[in-house]
């Protein structure tokens, strides 16, 4: 099957044959100029404006001077961070998601983290992004009286992927170094200034225009699972279940929990009803571990005991000491039955309090009772240890290669209760397991994250650039586990658009669907201008963090007793950016070798 990457791959290359055969046959107008498979789009207008706009030459120096300030900051913190990232990832090269060099791409459809319904949100940042940081440029050559020979567009087919000004270059060397590096700062103050612009539109007016709609976000059912086959999957609402309303999330879980009931009556989006037939669908395990069970596998029955609840699973675990026989039927039809020892399955941590009471340290053990109380899955042991007082002895029986132990370890202290360790696996022995079998979608946790609720106690401009920084994140929250978000966000689209309404702020009376295109251009317009802020401050030629780190090297190197002064300046502009450089391979290739 062919993918995204490779049909973008073809159309470019099919693109840059004709953009070849346009300029040899002198198709191209004379605006338009070609560099490799680049369109550069030349225009002498707009010059009056800008003479015109940098009129107050004192308030836009210190309006440069502060961006100056900011873009040295961030390239000495992204020359240490990168760095760092390297270092890291030199130390442990597990390969993830996240280093995958398509990943390094802003290209919808491309990177695993941008869909491609985030497009028209992206490209619109984008071009925003590419105007004001050019415009930047434009702007302070005109204050330093830099005389600009024209200023246009570069193109990727129809996709803007940069702009340019090409002041004159003769003028601009002869402009003293702190000119200089005001207008090569320009350009990025623009881009950090924007992205404050757009988010505080974001998290101000336009979240307080949404609210979570009432029910059960559904976020996915698990293939097999008892809501799959009752045709309820991502983008539905739970709003009643067995004839009881469902506000949230959270009644879902309890309702749940507080019927044995085999068949349940669910109530989808206010609309129809479907009934669910409740089985314990296993939708985890762990490698390697005890039990022959696998993901997708259905558990009928515990010892004999039929079982269609977790609840039911749970109690028929709870009954057996130990070891236990499941019959389980298989994803592909077949039925078996298959004996393990069911617990909170843990490895044991080397020097820590289990490990003193005699359990083999580093070794996997199943513990199945704590003081003589039965323990079902780890959450339980966790929870009873947490419970006890440090210092508190315990008798706990576990399980070791089928061979039964009782240990009496004295608990250790960890947040003002007990400490055991060990390193648990959820589940019961590595199984999670589920008799409803879908993926609830934290609408709220989401609409919070996006500034949905004010700053609280917090002061209103920590509360912006914490929240801010968190925004920045959303689109690789479940990579990063920020918030403590299962999924990824990249804006108000798709099925989840039915999680919310517009509701109680001062833009509901546009609409949901105008709000959320609202949202989204606001969204990924400050997620690409700082992006966009945060590259060319990289200390490294062409960009324009390489531009100022040679005038602020220059301009230190000047009062020093040293020659030759521009070898010097060389020297150290060769070495950060080759460290970059170097550093920036190592995080992209290393992962993909080791």
């Amino acid at each position: 099957m062919v993918s995204t990457l490779q049909w973008v791959l073809f159309g470019l290359a099919v693109y840059w044959l004709a953009v070849i055969y346009a300029n040899r046959n002198g198709l191209l107008p004379s605006f338009v100029g070609t560099s490799g498979p680049i369109l550069t789009l030349h225009t002498k207008r707009g010059r009056a404006f800008l003479n015109w706009l940098a009129g107050p030459k004192r308030f836009w120096r210190a309006w440069a001077n502060v961006g100056v300030g900011i873009a040295l900051v961030v390239m000495v913190g992204s020359f240490v961070a990168l760095v760092f990232a390297a270092f890291n990832v030199v130390q442990d090269p597990a390969t993830q998601t996240v280093s995958n060099p398509k990943n390094f791409l802003v290209i919808p459809g491309v990177n695993d983290f941008l869909p491609l319904s985030a497009a028209p949100g992206i490209v619109f940042g984008l071009a925003v992004g590419l105007i004001v940081h050019e415009g930047g440029h434009g702007l302070l050559s005109r204050v330093e009286d830099i005389e600009i020979e024209s200023m246009g567009l570069a193109l990727l087919a129809i996709l803007p992927v940069g702009a340019f000004v090409e002041p004159n270059e003769k003028q601009r060397r002869d402009r003293t170094r702190g000119a200089q590096t005001r207008m090569f700062a320009a350009g990025v103050t623009n881009n950090f200034a924007v992205t404050v612009v757009a988010y505080a539109l974001l998290f101000g007016p336009i979240i307080a225009s949404l609210s979570v709609a009432p029910g059960a976000a559904v976020a996915g059912a698990f293939p097999g699972s008892p809501a799959a086959q009752a045709d309820i999957g991502e983008g539905d609402r739970i709003t009643a279940f067995d004839g009881a309303v469902v506000e949230s999330n959270a009644d879902v879980s309890a309702m749940l929990a507080n019927t044995t009931a085999e068949t349940v009556e669910v109530e989808i989006d206010g609309e129809r009803t479907e009934r669910v037939e409740r089985t314990v669908l296993v939708t985890q395990t762990v490698r390697g571990g005890p039990a022959a069970v696998a993901p997708e596998d259905t558990i009928t029955a515990i010892n004999g005991t039929p079982v269609s609840t977790t609840a039911g699973f749970y109690d028929a675990v709870e009954a057996s000491p130990g070891p236990v026989n499941a019959t389980v039927e298989r994803a592909n039809g077949t039925v078996a039955t298959t004996e393990f020892v069911a617990g909170a399955y843990v490895r044991v941590l080397d020097g820590d309090p289990f490990a003193a009471g005699g359990a083999p340290a580093g070794e996997m053990l199943v513990v199945t009772a704590v003081d003589g109380e039965r323990v079902v899955d780890t959450r339980e042991l966790v929870r009873y240890v947490e419970n006890q007082d440090p210092g508190t002895t315990v008798s706990i029986t576990a399980y070791h290669d089928g061979a039964r132990e009782t240990y009496e370890v004295e608990l250790g202290a960890q947040d003002g209760g007990g400490f055991l360790g060990v390193q648990p696996v959820f589940g019961t022995t590595g199984l999670v397991v589920t008799d409803f079998g879908v993926q609830l979608y934290p609408a709220e946790n989401y609409l919070g994250a996006l500034g949905g609720g004010g700053p609280g106690d917090a002061g209103l401009v920590q509360w912006f650039f914490g929240t801010m920084i968190g925004t920045l994140i959303l689109p690789f929250a479940s990579a990063f586990g920020a918030f403590n978000l299962p999924l990824n966000f990249a804006g108000f689209q798709g099925s989840i658009t039915n999680f919310y309404v517009a509701s109680g702020g001062p833009l509901s009376f546009l609409g949901a669907d105008a709000v959320f295109v609202l949202a989204n251009l606001a969204f990924w317009t400050g997620w690409i201008n700082v992006q966009l802020g945060f590259f060319n401050c990289i200390p490294a030629f062409p960009l324009d963090g390489g531009h100022i780190l040679r005038t602020s090297t220059e301009a230190i190197i000047s009062r020093l007793p040293i020659d030759p002064k521009r070898r010097h300046v060389r020297y150290v502009t060769t070495s950060v950016g080759v460290t970059m450089l170097v550093c920036l391979l190592a995080m992209v290739v290393v992962p993909s070798l080791l």
